[in-house]
C-alpha cells in the first residue's frame, strides 16, 4: 500500500469508525509498543507544570483584540521552561501581536502528558471565550503510550469539528516527527519515526475534512534539532528547549496569521516557485509530513471540492516568521484599552467580556 493510501486509510478508519492498525500491520505495532515502554524509561516522567501564557500581549496596539486559543499537550503548553516568555503561547501571541499590530488575548489550556482524547475537555474550557483561531499541538504523546491510531485521529477530528461549528478558525500542528528523540534507539528510532509521519499524515486529513487547517511540525523537530541537540532540546531530551519552542512557534506563526486572514495580498494564491500547488489531500498530506511548515487548507477546484482522489487542498510553505520581541503577557487589558471598549459601545458596538483565567 502506498504511503498516500494508507494515511487515507487510517483517516478514514478514524471517522468511520474502523480499527486502522493495519496501517503497519500488527507486528509493527507490536514493535512500537516495545519502543513506547524503552522512550518513557529513557525519559522519564514529566512532572511540573510549565508558566502560564494566558493573558494579553500587544500592550499599547489598537483593538480590536486577536482572541487565540492553545491546546493540546507539553509542546503547546511549553514543559521544560522555567519563564512564561521562553513558552511557545508567549512567542506565538507576541508574534501575532506583531505582525497585525493588535491586541491579542491566548488562552491557554494545554496540559503536559495530555493525549488527543483529551481535547474534549480542553475544547470545553475554550469555547465561552469565543476564540477567533485555536491552536493545536498534539499526538507525540499517542504514539508514546501507543493509543490506536485511529482513536487518535478521532478524537482530534472531533475537536476540530466542535470549534469549526463554533465559529472558530482552527490550525494544527501535526505530529512531529519522533525518529528524532535521542532516548530511542535504532532501529526503533525508525518506527517511530515511520508511525509519527503517518499519524502526521492522517491528522492532515481528517482536520481538512472537518474545515480545519494543517501545519507541520515533522521538521521542526528534525533536522534542526538533530543536528544540534544541545541547542533545540531540553534536558530530558524530549521535550524542546527554550530555543526549540521559539523555532515551533516560528512554525506556527504565518499560518496562525493565515488562518485570521492577515496574510499580504501576495500571499492569497499558491506560488509554483515555491512549490505551492493545489492537490489531492491524501497526497499533500504525505509529502507535508516529511516537510516542516508546509500548510495544507481545503480548496476548490472548478467549484468542487473533491476529485477523483479526494478532496482539493493548497498545499503552502509559508516562510517562518520567528518573533524577536517577545512579551510577558498581562492579567488585565490596559486603561488605554479599557477607554477603546467603553468608545465601542457609545457608538453602539457591542464590547466583549474579557476571559476569565482558570
Amino acid at each position: 500500500m502506498g504511503k498516500a493510501a494508507a494515511a487515507r486509510k487510517l483517516a478514514s478508519a478514524a471517522l468511520f469508525g474502523g480499527g486502522g492498525l493495519s496501517l503497519l500491520g500488527g507486528g509493527i505495532y507490536g514493535l512500537l509498543t516495545l519502543e513506547a515502554r524503552v522512550a518513557r524509561r529513557a525519559i522519564g516522567n514529566t512532572t511540573g507544570a510549565p508558566p502560564d501564557a494566558t493573558g494579553w500581549y500587544g500592550r499599547g496596539r489598537p483593538g480590536p483584540a486577536l482572541r487565540i486559543a492553545l491546546l493540546g499537550d507539553s509542546s503547546a503548553a511549553g514543559y521544560g521552561v522555567h519563564t512564561v516568555e521562553d513558552t511557545p503561547g508567549a512567542h506565538l501571541a507576541s508574534g501575532v501581536a506583531v505582525e497585525a499590530d493588535r491586541r491579542v488575548h491566548l488562552r491557554s489550556v494545554a496540559v503536559v502528558g495530555a493525549k488527543s482524547a483529551d481535547l474534549d475537555q480542553q475544547v470545553d474550557r475554550v469555547l465561552p471565550s469565543e476564540p477567533d483561531v485555536a491552536v493545536i499541538m498534539v499526538g507525540a504523546n499517542d504514539v508514546t503510550h501507543t493509543v490506536s491510531p485511529s482513536a487518535s485521529v478521532r478524537h482530534l477530528a472531533e475537536a476540530v469539528r466542535r470549534l469549526r461549528e463554533a465559529g472558530t478558525e482552527v490550525l494544527v500542528g501535526t505530529c512531529p516527527d519522533l525518529g528524532t528523540v535521542r532516548p530511542i534507539p535504532p532501529p526503533l528510532k525508525q518506527v517511530a519515526r515511520e508511525w509519527s509521519r503517518r499519524l502526521a499524515a492522517a491528522q492532515s486529513i481528517a482536520v481538512v475534512a472537518e474545515g480545519g487547517r494543517s501545519v507541520s511540525l515533522a521538521k521542526a523537530l528534525g533536522h534542526e534539532f538533530d543536528a544540534a541537540p544541545a541547542l533545540f532540546f531540553g534536558p530530558d531530551q524530549f521535550h524542546p528547549s527554550a530555543e526549540g519552542y521559539r523555532s515551533v512557534a516560528g512554525v506556527l506563526l504565518p499560518s496562525t496569521l493565515a488562518a485570521l486572514g492577515l496574510v499580504p495580498e501576495e500571499e492569497m494564491r499558491p506560488e509554483a516557485h515555491r512549490g505551492e500547488r493545489v492537490m489531492p489531500v491524501a497526497t499533500a498530506a504525505v509529502e507535508a509530513a516529511r516537510h516542516t511548515g508546509t500548510e495544507l487548507d481545503g480548496t476548490e477546484v472548478a467549484g468542487s471540492q473533491r476529485g477523483l482522489r479526494g478532496r482539493w487542498v493548497e498545499l503552502r510553505r509559508r516562510a517562518r516568521r520567528t518573533s524577536t520581541q517577545t512579551e510577558t503577557p498581562e492579567e488585565h487589558e490596559d486603561q488605554h484599552e479599557d477607554r477603546e471598549h467603553q468608545h465601542g459601545e457609545e457608538q453602539g458596538e457591542p464590547a466583549r467580556s474579557a476571559d476569565v483565567v482558570d
